[in-house]
C-alpha cells in the first residue's frame, strides 16, 4: 500500500488552530493566553488542507481571481485548482521531479504559478521561488547555490537561460520553446494524484532568497510546517475570514507574495485577488477594489503614500466591503494613516516579520493602535528584546534586538540557512546560553508592550552620545512635501558621526539649494538637536531587485569621506547654523 498523509487528523488539527484564531480575531488577550501551535507527526498543506478541506468544503468558492492590465479577468475555484495542480504534479513526476528535488520557479502572476507551487508541495519537492525580474546571471547563481535540478520558467525567459547546466529539466510555461518541455502538456494528465510517501513536518518545502540589502543574499530553508502553518499568525494580524476577497500588492518570487498571495489568504479560505500588471496607478488600484469587492488589503508603505496623495476621500462609500488594511516591511507615516482614516474610517495597521519567520508582531483588529509602533507580539510568538552587546534581556524602556525565545519556539521560524553547516537556531549571532533566535532588528517597547522599530542592528548608530534610529528620522523627513523617500545613514566627521539623509524627491520637485534649505529647515524644526539631519544628498536610492534600499551601499559611500555632487550641508546655509 502506498503511504499517504493522515489527512483527517492533520487537517482537523490545522483547522482547530485556524478556527481559534478566527474566533479570537478581536480578543487579543484570549488569543495570546490560549493559542497553541498544532504539533504534527505528518503534514502536507497542499494535500491535508487545500485538497482535504478547501477543495471539498469550499469546492465552488472562488480561490484565485486574476485581472490583467486590459481589465480582462479569469478566476478558478478551490476544486478547479486542486484538479489542475493534480495534473501538474502527475506530469512533473513523469518528467523526473522527485521528493526532495529542488525546483526553481520563475513565473509571473499567472495561474500556473499557483498550480506549480501546489503541485510541488504534493510531490514533496522543494520550491525555489524566483522573481521574473531577476537577470539570467542571478538565476544561474541560484541554480548552482541551491543545487536545483529542474526549472519552471515563463517561455519569454528561456532564451536568456541557455547557459544553464545541461542536466537540468527545463520546463517552459506559456508556449513551446526549443529544447524545453511544454508545461501545457500537463493538461493531458488524467486521474487523481497519489503521494508516494508521508510528508513529515520537518521536510523542506521552500528555499527563499533574501533581497540582499546588506550584502550576500541569504538562502532560507522553510519546512512543510514552518511556512504554511506559520502564516496563521499573518492571517490573524490581517483579520482575514472565510469568503474574504484579499488584495496584496506584491511581486511574484518574493516572500511577501508567498505570504500575501498564497498561504495567508488560503489559510482563511479567502479569495486571492491579483492585478497582473506592474505598478498600477492609485485610480486603477482603487477601481479594481471597487469592482471586485475587496474586503482586506495589504500594501507596502509606498503604495499607501501614493493612495493618500490621490484624494482617497473620493472613494468614500464606494468600497463598502473594505474592512481591514495592513502594511509591512517599513513604517507608514502618521500623516498617511490619518489621511486614509479620515477618508475611509479605517486604520492602516502595521506588522513585522522576516523571510526567516512569519508575522511576529502587529497591530491586530479592533485593538488599540499606537502610531509609529509595529504593534504587540502575535499569538504563539515569544518575542523578547535582548541587549545586542550582552545577549541578555534588555532593561524595561531600553532598546533591544528583537529575538525569539527558543524554549517556546514558534512554528513559523525557519529550519536553517541553506549554507549553514548546522541548523541555525540563533540567527545572525549567538548568545551565552544559545536561548534566542536573533533577528538583527532593533526595537524599543513602551509600557503597554507596543514595539517601535528602530532599524537593523548595523543601521542604528551613535551621534553626540545618543543612539540614532534612521527609521525615526526618515519618518519625519517623508512628512515634508518635497520628500518622496528618504534613507538616513551616519556620515563620519573628525569629531563625530552625523545623520545624513539620501533623498529621492517627490514628483514635481527639483534638486537644488532651495529645496535642500527647505528640507533641512523642516528637519531642524521637527527633530531634537541630537537627531537633527545635518547633511542631505539628492538622487535615486540604490535598491535590490525586490525594491528594498541597499543601506550598505549608502554607508560605504559615506566611508569614502569626500563631498559628493548634489550634497548639501547645514553650514552651506548661514541661517541654519547653530
Amino acid at each position: 500500500m502506498i503511504p499517504t498523509n493522515p489527512t483527517t487528523d492533520a487537517g482537523s488539527m490545522f483547522r482547530a488552530a485556524r478556527d481559534f484564531l478566527i474566533e479570537t480575531a478581536t480578543d487579543y488577550t484570549r488569543a495570546i493566553n490560549q493559542f497553541a501551535w498544532p504539533r504534527f507527526s505528518a503534514f502536507n498543506w497542499a494535500l491535508d488542507w487545500f485538497d482535504g478541506v478547501l477543495a471539498t468544503e469550499h469546492a465552488d468558492d472562488r480561490a484565485l481571481w486574476i485581472v490583467d492590465a486590459a481589465g480582462a479577468e479569469q478566476s478558478w475555484t478551490f476544486a478547479e485548482l486542486s484538479a489542475r495542480s493534480d495534473q501538474a504534479a502527475c506530469w512533473l513526476r513523469g518528467h523526473g521531479v522527485r521528493r526532495g528535488d529542488r525546483v526553481l520557479v520563475q513565473l509571473g502572476n499567472q495561474v500556473e504559478l499557483w498550480e506549480t507551487l501546489l503541485a510541488l508541495m504534493k510531490l514533496g519537492a522543494v520550491a525555489v521561488p524566483t522573481s521574473p525580474l531577476l537577470p539570467p546571471a542571478d538565476v544561474a547563481g541560484r541554480v548552482s547555490r541551491a543545487d536545483v535540478g529542474h526549472v519552471v520558467v515563463r517561455a519569454d525567459r528561456t532564451a536568456g537561460l541557455s547557459s544553464l547546466p545541461p542536466a537540468l529539466t527545463r520546463i517552459a510555461v506559456g508556449r513551446p520553446a526549443d529544447g524545453w518541455l511544454d508545461y501545457g502538456d500537463c493538461r493531458h494528465e488524467t486521474g487523481p494524484f497519489t503521494p508516494d510517501a508521508v510528508t513529515r513536518p520537518d521536510d523542506p518545502l521552500l528555499i527563499l532568497f533574501t533581497p540582499g540589502t546588506t550584502g550576500w543574499a541569504k538562502a532560507i530553508v522553510h519546512t512543510h510546517v514552518s511556512y504554511p502553518v506559520g502564516h496563521l499568525t499573518t492571517m490573524y494580524w490581517a483579520g482575514l475570514r472565510p469568503g474574504d476577497v484579499h488584495l496584496s500588492v506584491s511581486s511574484p518570487g518574493w516572500t511577501k507574495h508567498l505570504c500575501g498571495n498564497v498561504f495567508t489568504p488560503w489559510n482563511a479560505a479567502a479569495c486571492i485577488l491579483v492585478y497582473a500588471a506592474p505598478q498600477p496607478s492609485p485610480g486603477t488600484l482603487l477601481g479594481l477594489m471597487e469592482r471586485c469587492g475587496v474586503s482586506t488589503m495589504c500594501a507596502p508603505p509606498k503604495a499607501w503614500r501614493t493612495i493618500a496623495a490621490s484624494e482617497p476621500e473620493r472613494w468614500r462609500g464606494r468600497l463598502p466591503r473594505l474592512r481591514e488594511l495592513v502594511t509591512i516591511s517599513e513604517p507608514v507615516s502618521p500623516a498617511v494613516v490619518h489621511q486614509i482614516r479620515r477618508a475611509w474610517g479605517l486604520t492602516v495597521r502595521e506588522g513585522y516579520g522576516q523571510s526567516e519567520a512569519t508575522a511576529l508582531v502587529a497591530h491586530t483588529p479592533e485593538q488599540p493602535v499606537t502610531l509609529g509602533a509595529m504593534g504587540r507580539p502575535l499569538p504563539g510568538c515569544p518575542v523578547v528584546l535582548v541587549d545586542p552587546v550582552s545577549g541578555y534581556p534588555a532593561a524595561p524602556g531600553e532598546e533591544g534586538e528583537i529575538c525569539l525565545d527558543l524554549a517556546r519556539r514558534p512554528l513559523g521560524l525557519m529550519a536553517h540557512y541553506l549554507d549553514a553547516v548546522e541548523p541555525v537556531v540563533a540567527g545572525r549571532t549567538t548568545v551565552p546560553d544559545g536561548r534566542y533566535y536573533r533577528t538583527g532588528d532593533v526595537a524599543v517597547a513602551d509600557e503597554l508592550g507596543f514595539l517601535r522599530y528602530l532599524g537593523r542592528v548595523e543601521d542604528v548608530f551613535s551621534s553626540a552620545d545618543h543612539r540614532i534610529s534612521p527609521v525615526e528620522l526618515e519618518g519625519v523627513l517623508v512628512e515634508h512635501e518635497a520628500v518622496g523617500e528618504a534613507a538616513v545613514v551616519p556620515t563620519p566627521t573628525a569629531a563625530d558621526a552625523l545623520p545624513k539623509a539620501y533623498i529621492d524627491l517627490a514628483e514635481g520637485y527639483r534638486a537644488g539649494p532651495e529645496t535642500a534649505r527647505a528640507i533641512l529647515r523642516y528637519a531642524r524644526s521637527h527633530l531634537p538637536p541630537y537627531q537633527r539631519v545635518r547633511r542631505l544628498e539628492f538622487g535615486p536610492l540604490p535598491r535590490t531587485v525586490s525594491g528594498k534600499v541597499r543601506r550598505i551601499e549608502l554607508r560605504n559611500r559615506e566611508r569614502a569621506g569626500h563631498r559628493r555632487p548634489n550634497e548639501y550641508r547645514d553650514e552651506d546655509f548661514p541661517e541654519l547654523r547653530d
